[in-house]
């Protein structure tokens, strides 16, 4: 894809470059860096099922493998596709707010755009409860080689590790990113050397250097050649993790530690396996850890039981930037999103995006009961992701005006390959495959529920609630009682009264002295800057519409947005402490009226609905001044 480089991102302080780079690799290339423990393994057994691995197979899987990390993460992600950042942020939403933005006027593509869109953004749950669990699970099997005696404590022992890992996740990236960073540094260092060893005792497998031995294998294998091509696919699985984690670090950093540190460990270690298997065709039944020496065998499984459990963090950090992004664009329903480095952007955890991950990890766990089992579950769902963001990639490049054949022949290029691994990796559908897409069609199924909710609601509030101009006229004609202070009274749109304040007057027959009528709105940008944040339009003399902009990455935190309303209006900041927020307590019934959605989608919504956290805690505005007004809304 062909895309200018965004410049003008905003700096992050983690450290310097150098402390970028550390913690990059301790987060992003925990899941791509796990790999080989088990890739060339599988693609070998794939190959050859029944009889001892033929050379030529070797070369070829190898060769495979490694122009697969060259075209797919070298070039397409860390080349091609971190160009394509939204202000810094990547993700598929990020690409999905780029190409189909919430204010443009709604029509067919866009609405497929937001189906494919969402659907690439779901993957990535699908594969964050298989990648844990296929990781840990192949490290901990180490222990098999040397202690079959140890066979049956592989699971619970996977699943105690598991388990520990979330629990750690409420302490947020940086701080698991300056634990994890230097033992994956380690890793790299090790499987390189380790590579080294293998390439010393069969040199003849540096032939796998040129694409041909690939080609010229898949070629002869004919019909083998799609499962093949599923084996070596689990080489790149963690590629997607470059472009959602993007936020977190920077562009730069991730591609400082890919081209410096990771890709020439991974394409050591390949050869290496590539060299064992030439030279003891045996070695297949695990070609990682015999490529080690007898004496460090079982310090070998405890630094790869480290490094797997810092290839799970690549793919739960990813769901956290995700959901926050899916939460700020109105795909899903207010959670509670927790900052854990107030001076790092980015830094957060979701408690139950965490949990809900750690249960769909520990099912799989249990109901696989091997990393054999869960690689026919493994890499469907990130294939998928891959092409979609290709897809959508695409569309990003023309929307700026790049030379369009440029666009199409370089990403139909890139497509075409990740089709070709869709395709392999869709023979694994009933070997578990259905699994990571079955969570992603339903989380996906979720989220378009709830955006649909949305739009039916917006319609129906806006139907009812009175015009700002006759609001002013009515108070005019018949003034209710005014009581010192501030009222600010939140709304979703910045248009009419609010329906907490209507219906407040109709109930109390109060009003304040001072009416702020405060819409937060959620632009397709991550930031915004302070000097656009805020949009104040006076409506009477003592009644001012706010209008208070975030960006997808940021917090809404209204207490301060406010501070700046008032400042412009010459009031005193110091009186926000006493200021009354008023909210809605809204209630939705669902019945068979006609709006567009089923009633039993309707029903979906509507608890969705009830279980979104409260308006005032995710504005972060003092539990001790907020006053719900309850509304009733059949849909």
């Amino acid at each position: 894809m062909a895309a200018t480089i965004r410049d003008g991102r905003p700096t992050k302080h983690l450290g310097g470059r150098a402390g970028s780079v550390l913690l990059c690799t301790g987060v992003v290339f925990g899941d791509i860096g796990t790999s080989p423990l088990y890739t060339l393994q599988i693609a070998a057994k794939a190959a050859s099922p029944t009889a001892a691995i033929a050379p030529e197979a070797v070369i070829g899987i190898v060769s495979l493998i490694f122009w697969s990390l060259i075209v797919v993460i070298s070039i397409k992600y860390a080349i091609l596709i971190m160009r394509a950042d939204n202000h810094g942020e990547g993700g598929i939403l990020a690409l999905l707010a780029l190409v189909s933005p919430h204010r443009a006027k709604s029509n067919r593509r866009r609405a497929v755009m937001v189906v494919v869109g969402l659907i690439g953004a779901t993957l990535l749950y699908g594969d964050g409860t298989i990648t844990p669990a296929i990781s840990v699970l192949s490290a901990i099997e180490g222990i098999k080689l040397y202690a079959p005696q140890t066979e049956k404590w592989v699971v619970p022992l996977t699943l105690v590790i598991l388990v520990l890992l979330f629990m750690v996740q409420r302490k947020g990236t940086s701080w698991i990113g300056r634990i994890f960073g230097p033992i994956m540094l380690v890793w790299f260092i090790v499987i390189g050397v380790l590579g080294i060893v293998g390439i010393a005792k069969a040199p003849a497998i540096l032939a796998a250097l040129s694409p041909i031995p690939a080609i010229t294998y898949l070629w002869h294998v004919r019909l083998l050649a799609l499962a093949v091509i599923g084996g070596a696919f689990l080489a790149v699985t963690g590629g997607e993790a470059f472009y959602a984690d993007m936020g977190h670090f920077g562009a730069r950093p991730i591609r400082i530690a890919w081209f410096g540190l990771a890709l020439p460990a991974l394409t050591l270690n390949y050869f290496g396996q590539g060299g064992l298997l030439l030279s003891d065709p045996g070695a297949v039944q695990n070609s990682f850890y015999l490529l080690a020496p007898e004496w460090s065998h079982y310090g070998l499984v405890v630094l790869a039981t480290a490094a797997t459990v810092i290839a799970s963090q690549s793919i739960i950090s990813g769901a956290f930037s995700l959901t926050s992004q899916a939460i700020q664009l109105g795909f899903l329903p207010r959670m509670n999103i927790i900052h854990t480095a107030g001076h790092e952007i980015g830094q957060i955890y979701i408690p139950f995006v965490n949990w809900a991950l750690a249960v769909g990890t520990l099912a799989a766990v249990i109901g696989f009961g091997s990393s054999a089992a869960l690689a026919g579950a493994f890499g469907i769902a990130v294939s998928l992701l891959m092409a979609i963001t290709t897809l959508m990639a695409t569309f990003v490049a023309l929307s700026w005006k790049h030379n369009s054949l440029v666009v199409y022949a370089v990403n139909g290029g890139l497509l075409a390959v990740d089709m070709v691994f869709v395709a392999s990796t869709s023979t694994k559908l009933g070997d578990g495959g259905w699994f990571p897409l079955a969570i992603s069609f339903i989380i996906a199924f979720l989220m378009l529920t709830w955006r649909k909710g949305q739009e039916i609601m917006d319609k129906m509030r806006l139907q009812i609630r009175e015009k700002s101009q006759d609001f002013v006229a009515r108070i005019a004609a018949n003034p209710p009682y005014r009581i010192p202070g501030t009222a600010v009274v939140l709304g979703r749109t910045a248009q009419g009264v609010p329906l907490p304040l209507t219906q407040n007057m109709k109930l109390n027959h109060v009003l304040h002295e001072r009416v702020l009528l405060v819409a937060v709105e959620m632009t397709e940008a991550p930031r915004v800057a302070d000097e656009h944040r805020v949009i104040i339009k006076p409506i009477s003399e003592h009644i001012f519409r706010v209008e208070l902009r975030y960006g997808f990455m940021e917090k809404p935190d209204v207490p301060k947005g406010l501070i700046v309303a008032m400042a412009r209006q010459q009031i005193s900041p110091c009186e926000l402490a006493q200021v009354t927020y008023y909210t809605g307590h809204e209630t939705i019934i669902p019945t068979d009226r006609r709006t567009g959605m089923a009633r039993w989608r309707k029903s979906v919504y509507a608890l969705m609905h009830h279980n979104a956290q409260r308006p005032g805690a995710y504005f972060n505005i003092p539990s001790a001044q907020v006053m719900e007004i309850g509304l009733e809304f059949e849909i």
